[in-house]
């Protein structure tokens, strides 16, 4: 029986396109932080998805947090971590221009309050590769908050990333949840779906902004828009813990 809702952001509970978005946000931070660091915005680019892919490769050895910090100052010199705090603040302020680029579905806010009136507990399951404070930010222009949420994994309390499995054993390690008992709800088919499901989770893909990489099929999903997941959540039965 299902207790556990697990909603992806980006794409998922905030629609976006993924490519209209980094473009933004590379824009902006390239024009924040590449004077005060003195290299031109490819090389920033470049050492950023380099240190992102150091925290995808991580498997539940340290915080991300670390990850990320130490690769990006191995890139790019011990410099940048003197403008932590001015990273911070980028993600307060300048960050929130990328909020042009997404959507708004009311159905959000609705689903999370139909499913913890019910007795479910959910879950922001985004891929922990950003800090709280722009998760937080993305998941305001959902419409909703981290208070919505038992847990919103962020690059700070999280030390695996989507697609590894351990990334979901991780959610349900650190709640004591069942796997068998969480669905997980999101847009991309490798990193939601094909990743929850081999650690025995249900799944359910929503196709307002499908992400299909390596063209899978997906007949033996549940699926439909976020407004049909709400009506699947509708649906479901009252539990009791």
């Amino acid at each position: 029986m299902i207790k556990n809702v697990l909603f992806d952001l980006d794409g998922t509970m905030l629609p976006m396109d993924q490519d209209k978005f980094v473009k933004v946000y590379f824009g902006e931070l390239c024009g924040r932080f590449c004077p005060a660091l003195k290299i031109d915005d490819k090389s920033l680019v470049k050492a950023v998805w380099q240190a992102t892919g150091a925290m995808v490769r991580n498997n539940r050895v340290e915080p991300n947090y670390n990850v990320f910090w130490r690769s990006f100052a191995e890139i790019c010199g011990e410099v940048v971590l003197e403008h932590e705090k001015d990273f911070d603040d980028f993600y307060i302020n300048e960050f929130n221009k990328c909020k042009k680029v997404c959507g708004y579905n009311p159905a959000v806010k609705e689903t999370i309050n139909t499913l913890k009136s019910k007795g479910y507990t959910v879950v922001a399951a985004t891929n922990p590769i950003f800090p709280a404070i722009a998760t937080n930010n993305r998941l305001g222009w959902a419409g909703v908050s981290k208070d919505d949420f038992a847990l919103v994994t962020t690059y700070e309390n999280s030390s695996s990333c989507k697609p590894n499995p351990n990334y979901f054993l991780e959610i349900t390690d650190t709640l004591g949840l069942n796997p068998e008992e969480c669905l997980m709800v999101g847009n991309d088919v490798g990193e939601d779906m094909i990743a929850a499901s081999s650690v025995g989770m249900d799944v359910f893909l929503v196709k307002d902004c499908l992400i299909n990489r390596d063209d899978k099929d997906i007949g033996q999903y549940k699926q439909g828009s976020f407004a049909d997941f709400l009506d699947f959540s509708r649906a479901m039965p009252d539990i009791k813990r």
